[in-house]
């Protein structure tokens, strides 16, 4: 039995980039979303990205921002997967490359029991356009997800997965049961589920056949 699901947030758990919903403050939404989508396609490194992407969001109140992510639309059948995944006992986490600003509120609506991710510098009450966190790099999430087996004592075997674009193949490599969910190509070839619908639940029967 799995006893272990690792979920992505953007565009995952969550229906969209949270980067992209606060660069609709600076009219940048389209600048950023480009350098997101290539980053995603694993055509340009996530850390440079990443930092990319938040300089350019420099100056915007750590109030506002807040307020943004404490209303991001959850992905449809995200409530209800956490639920079923629960009642089969297997713990569930977020990994995600964007914000602690997000994922605290998230975790409390979806009732996770963890999430890892990255925080904006803020200073005088604005974002610097710096960042820090555990999810910097390509590689982050595997590390991570290395770590929280070791300290569960769960296997490869008892993991499941589940991401969208290429900052996830680390943790894929990680995990039996890996879900591309509505995928880039380039981590769609790395998984052993491919759901190209958005509803996270479609991808329980599967693993119900598995088990």
């Amino acid at each position: 039995m799995y006893k272990l699901a690792v979920f992505d947030f953007d565009s995952t758990l969550m229906d969209g980039e949270t980067l992209e919903f606060i660069a609709k403050e600076v009219n940048l939404e389209k600048e950023i979303k480009s350098i997101t989508d290539l980053a995603m396609q694993g055509e340009l490194d996530f850390f440079e990205s990443l930092v990319k992407r938040v300089s350019m969001l420099k100056g915007i109140e750590e109030n506002r921002v807040n307020e943004i992510c404490s209303d991001l639309p959850l992905m449809n059948g995200a409530e209800d997967v956490v639920k079923e995944l629960h009642k089969k006992n297997i713990k569930v986490v977020c990994f995600s490359g964007g914000f602690k600003n997000a994922l605290a509120p998230a975790s409390l609506k979806l009732g996770l029991d963890g999430y890892f991710g990255n925080v904006f510098h803020v200073k005088n009450g604005l974002l610097s356009g710096l960042v820090g966190g555990e999810m910097m790099f390509s590689d982050s999430k595997g590390n991570m997800l290395k770590n929280l087996q070791n300290i569960l004592g769960v296997s490869p075997k008892e993991t499941i997965v589940v991401g969208d674009g290429a900052n996830d193949i680390s943790m894929f490599r990680c995990a039996e049961c890996r879900v591309a969910f509505c995928a880039k190509e380039v981590l769609r070839k790395e998984a052993s589920i491919v759901v190209d619908n958005k509803d996270l639940t479609l991808f329980l029967d599967k693993i119900d056949e598995k088990v």
